[in-house]
């Protein structure tokens, strides 16, 4: 955060409201890997419906941050680099213990991570674009390619070539084939849209326009998740393994 600015509490309990949320529903898909229950399973597809609610919440808050930073593109590369450390230990190390299916090698970090940078650099640029044309811009942007993993664009009403999805080297765009599998994917396209949207309504966050009661603490413990959502993030799986082989070995035994 840039110096002598007021800490905005609320955009850190949003925050940390979000990760817990994400971390919810992760659960009940180990419910179902780790335990063997078929109703994880159908808990967390449930749970897809309503889950982008609290991706977007995050990604937007992490591009309203983006304007807070006072280095974006360092910000970005350190939280990239944990993408990576993530896709080494779920990629490479678990399945040497035997652990498979929870790959990630385009998850949240990695995107965030690539839009921060990518951010830091078109700074310059959108530093004179009007804060509000940015934002109608980007979420246009965001609506127009939303559906691009799926192979359509602008609310499907285009269709992209089979072509583009034969390969899955361009998967961190969101262009991949149907044996691509990563257990937390975030591509690079739609999401940096909502991150772009997130870094220009964030002006009003660096003017210190924001509603007085933003400024203002309301929980304690969502403030402290909000704060330090990055280690959270990286710590809560290896938490939700251990907890379910504890339950597998001592109560479904």
């Amino acid at each position: 955060m840039i110096e002598n600015k007021k800490r905005i509490h609320m955009l850190d309990e949003i925050r940390g409201f979000a990760i817990i949320c994400m971390i919810v529903h992760h659960a009940f898909l180990d419910v179902g890997d780790v335990l063997g229950l078929s109703w994880g399973y159908e808990v967390f597809d449930a749970l897809c419906i309503v889950q982008p609610i609290f991706w977007a919440a995050f990604i937007i808050i992490s591009g309203v941050c983006s304007r807070l930073s006072r280095n974006s593109i360092k910000r970005g590369i350190i939280v990239f680099v944990f993408g990576l450390v993530i896709t080494v230990a779920t990629a490479v190390i678990m399945p040497l213990f035997g652990f498979e299916g929870a790959e990630i090698y385009f998850g949240i970090l990695h995107c965030l991570g690539i839009c921060m940078i990518i951010t830091g650099l078109l700074m310059p640029v959108f530093k004179r674009i009007d804060y509000r044309l940015g934002a109608v811009i980007s979420m246009l942007l965001f609506l127009f390619f939303y559906g691009i993993e799926g192979g359509r664009l602008c609310f499907g009403l285009i269709s992209l070539p089979d072509s583009f999805y034969r390969y899955n080297f361009l998967a961190p765009l969101g262009f991949h084939n149907s044996g691509f599998y990563s257990a937390d994917y975030f591509p690079i396209l739609p999401w940096i849209f909502m991150f772009f949207f997130g870094y220009f309504v964030g002006k009003l966050a660096a003017d210190e326009k924001l509603p007085v009661a933003m400024y203002q603490k309301h929980s304690r413990f969502l403030s402290f998740v909000g704060r330090n959502s990055l280690w959270v993030y990286i710590a809560h799986q290896p938490i939700l393994y251990a907890f379910m082989f504890i339950i597998a070995i001592f109560i479904l035994k």
